[in-house]
């Protein structure tokens, strides 16, 4: 008798002739129904479920998008990755896939549903990372990083003020609320706080957007979570600007751990896509070398503003023009 799989589709984005998702299969999954309490040990019980996994190692796999079928096998740790060019015109908006998992005998032992979001042709598009960027997460201090995430569950997370304010404008910035502006949230944090960090920005009311995350990892190395993997944030950062090469991208980080040298990279590899870079300065203790990365990036003509707070940034944004506040 086959056992059935979990299936997990994270949303994927594109175009037409360029279209990636991802996902996860396990064998196990830990039951992780959110209860939205201020109980310490509830919301302690709840993190550590999200981290209780068994991968599905080389497991065949199945896409389904609009009748169209792909397959492949998934990693070593259950992840999978489909990539590939739509076979009729995929139009703007979301688009719904299915992604089953088979058994060696060829039964279906799980499947799950899906959306990869296709940007309208518009000027901007925003990538940002969320730890200390979008929340307030103490990411250069372990212990702290670990005290949000054990006592706080994903509706009392605090987000920076204005942040979710600003973000809303910038999703309208030179275009129509039918057609915003796309968001990444490329993040070191792993797949596992995926469902998290949706309702976290749900919540808040932060535009919906692609996360791309780091590998998973399993209940035995969470003192490490969002500690690693910032090598494969610089290539999920590369990979999405070479998918949409002819749009301006926005970039937002801060200057806990890599965002600032990150960010250098990519302007220096596509210093036409770049049209801002703006980093929350949350080490005091790196402004100055924060402020030396900038200022390159100010020379080769990218727009560039270290802030404080979140004001600072809107400021920016509006005299620069990609805000305008009628």
């Amino acid at each position: 008798m086959n056992k059935s799989c979990n299936v997990k589709v994270y949303h994927g984005y594109g175009h037409t002739h360029n279209l990636v998702i991802y996902g996860h299969v396990f064998t196990f999954k830990a039951k992780t129904k959110q209860v939205y309490s201020n109980n310490i040990f509830v919301n302690i019980a709840h993190l550590l479920k999200l981290f209780i996994v068994k991968p599905a190692a080389f497991t065949r796999v199945q896409l389904n998008f609009n009748g169209q079928l792909l397959e492949q096998k998934t990693a070593y740790d259950g992840f999978f990755k489909f990539e590939w060019e739509a076979v009729e015109n995929a139009t703007a908006g979301w688009h719904g896939v299915k992604v089953k998992a088979f058994a060696k005998d060829g039964a279906v032992i799980g499947e799950a549903l899906g959306k990869v979001y296709v940007p309208h042709i518009t000027q901007y598009a925003i990538i940002s990372d969320v730890d200390d960027t979008v929340m307030v997460s103490h990411s250069a201090t372990i212990g702290r990083r670990l005290r949000e995430l054990f006592i706080k569950n994903p509706r009392t997370r605090k987000t920076f003020p204005g942040i979710a304010e600003f973000y809303r404008l910038l999703a309208l910035s030179h275009t129509t609320a039918d057609q915003p502006n796309p968001f990444f949230y490329v993040s070191s944090t792993e797949w596992n706080l995926y469902d998290y960090l949706v309702e976290t920005f749900r919540f808040n009311r932060l535009p919906e957007g692609a996360f791309l995350l780091n590998q998973l990892k399993r209940w035995t190395s969470l003192i490490k979570t969002g500690k690693t993997g910032h090598e494969g944030k610089l290539i999920r950062l590369r990979r999405i600007m070479a998918v949409f090469p002819n749009q301006k991208f926005i970039l937002f980080g801060d200057n806990s751990q890599k965002d600032p040298s990150i960010y250098a990279t990519i302007a220096e590899k596509f210093p036409q896509n770049v049209a801002a870079v703006f980093i929350r300065n949350v080490r005091k203790e790196k402004e100055l070398e924060t402020s030396a990365i900038l200022l390159k990036m100010e020379a080769i003509g990218i727009h560039t503003c270290l802030f404080k707070d979140s004001q600072e940034a809107f400021t920016k944004a509006q005299k620069i023009g990609l805000i305008e506040i009628h």
